[in-house]
């Protein structure tokens, strides 16, 4: 998900951002390759969701769960556990909060950012340690499939007519990325949604399936089922461009015959996170057996197929490079936060 940029300059000054990512890069990679290659996990690993069951983040780390045992990268165990309390804050301060442990992981989304901002909740991505990028993920904007609209001008032009907060967009919580995407329409098109917080992308999919709302800017991954099943229809992918995936998903329909924002006049763009984060001061060697465990999960056929499933953008980095795209991607959303007033008051 990509739209805006910057403001955070007066709360980490350039200096202290460039020496603590130099920290700790030096931190994750000063171990001698034999130490690397004897690590493995000595008790059940547990795998966090910051968010609620059935939503993107949820469906990948199972997804990752399901892989790793099929294939073996683990030695034992590995359970997924949803912690989504307060906008998936209870998730990340777990996860913070278990210093040096090895066998704590957190899959992120865009709440790694914006739960910290929109509630002041003392947890930031600097109190965790990267793993790798997974993929990014896409925004789509859905309505029902019976409704009169399609195209996302035939929608934006029925919300004007409609008037101010008639129209009803749902989303994944309050103060996050659905609601960012939201305003963004809503200062693009000239016009105002009432926006209706959900749990998670399942929750949002099923009630615009039961027409409890008129739109929605669900993940790719959390509404292919109901397109394919001819209860939801994509109006537009909120890209650059069009996604890359030609098989046909619903009907004669492919991901790639989805226009993007932009064409039907709507300049807006997010991409998002899928990102695999451990506990802060967790063992370098610890780090590099997930990077590596990651690695081979990524090059499986499964994988391959749940990435074109779910429409996903398939960049995947660790490392310092992976360091650095998060530092970018904090900057921006205190920018895009800022912007839709969703600081929390200091």
């Amino acid at each position: 998900r990509s739209s805006t940029r910057e403001m955070c300059n007066m709360l980490f000054p350039r200096t202290f951002k460039r020496a603590s990512v130099t920290f700790l890069s030096g931190l994750i990679f000063a171990v001698p390759a034999v130490a690397l290659a004897q690590w493995k996990p000595a008790k059940t690993v547990e795998f966090v969701v910051p968010a609620g069951t059935g939503g993107g983040a949820d469906q990948m780390a199972r997804f990752i769960d399901t892989v790793v045992k099929k294939h073996s990268l683990l030695p034992g165990t590995m359970i997924v556990v949803n912690k989504g309390g307060g906008a998936g804050a209870e998730g990340f301060l777990d996860v913070k909060n278990a210093k040096g442990d090895p066998h704590k992981l957190v899959i992120t989304l865009s709440n790694l950012f914006t739960t910290p901002l929109a509630t002041g909740v003392p947890f930031n991505w600097r109190d965790l340690t990267p793993v790798s990028m997974m993929a990014l993920d896409q925004f789509v904007l859905w309505v029902n499939a019976e409704s009169p609209y399609k195209t996302a001008k035939d929608y934006v032009e029925a919300a004007k007519k409609a008037g101010p907060g008639k129209m009803k967009m749902g989303g994944t919580g309050a103060r996050q990325e659905d609601q960012i995407i939201t305003v963004a329409v809503e200062k693009q098109a000239g016009i105002k949604f009432t926006y209706v917080p959900f749990k998670g992308g399942g929750d949002v999919a099923v009630q615009l399936v039961g027409k409890h709302i008129d739109s929605s800017v669900n993940n790719p991954i959390e509404a292919v089922a109901h397109w394919r099943s001819g209860k939801l229809r994509p109006l537009c992918v909120f890209d650059s461009k069009r996604l890359i995936y030609k098989n046909k998903v619903a009907g004669n329909q492919s991901w790639s015959d989805i226009p993007t924002c932009k064409e039907a006049g709507l300049d807006v763009e997010y991409l998002m996170l899928r990102g695999v984060f451990m506990a802060p001061n967790a063992p370098a060697e610890a780090r590099a057996f997930y990077v590596d465990m990651l690695a081979k999960v990524r090059a499986t056929p499964e994988w391959k197929e749940f990435m074109e499933q779910g429409a996903f953008n398939q960049t995947a980095i660790s490392g310092e490079e992976f360091i650095a795209w998060v530092s970018k991607e904090e900057l921006r959303h205190q920018k895009l936060m800022q912007e839709a007033g969703f600081l929390a008051k200091p």
